[in-house]
């Protein structure tokens, strides 16, 4: 068996693109990336990190936009990426799912263990970024080291691994 990669596991909407508060980023016009993903995204894949995105996306199940909406958004930010890092994100995963109940959606750690098989991700030698508590849980029960990325939306910071305040930090500790 070939030996077990390490990852950057993204939360998307808070961390790679600003965050509408009460809303969704329903079309790519709304997508407002954040400073210096393109820069994180080079140098973590320059340290043989895998870079993935692992999103609860519940506008898909409220009927706000169709999953179609939704790829179409994501392939929007692999091309800048592309043009701008000279890199894509590995993978994305994301969950549409209205509540817990079906277990993907995060604070579940589901989309991590399944990127973990898909991938062969140490998970001990990997880090879940988010900017909720949801994403640390989500990180900490798979077993991932965990960043909380503090915004001008946050309100309680949990217990992390790290706390950043821009995604540069992270480059600091990795």
């Amino acid at each position: 068996m070939p030996p077990k990669t390490r990852a950057i596991f993204f939360d998307r909407d808070g961390v790679i693109n600003a965050r509408i508060v009460g809303g969704y980023v329903l079309h790519w016009n709304e997508f407002d990336l954040q400073p210096d993903v393109a820069d994180v995204l080079r140098e973590i894949k320059l340290r043989g990190y895998l870079a993935i995105i692992i999103t609860n996306q519940r506008g898909v199940g409220l009927g706000l936009m169709s999953e179609q909406d939704l790829q179409l958004i994501h392939s929007e930010l692999q091309s800048k990426m592309l043009a701008e890092a000279g890199s894509q994100f590995d993978d994305i995963f994301y969950c549409t799912d209205l509540d817990d109940a079906p277990g993907r959606r995060k604070p579940s750690p589901a989309m991590l263990l399944e990127a973990a098989e898909k991938w062969n991700i140490d998970l001990a030698n990997s880090w879940m970024i988010g900017d909720s508590k949801s994403d640390i849980e989500a990180g900490q029960r798979a077993g991932a080291k965990t960043a909380y990325f503090v915004t001008e939306h946050s309100e309680e910071i949990p217990k992390a691994t790290k706390i950043i305040h821009n995604l540069k930090e992270l480059l600091h500790f990795i």
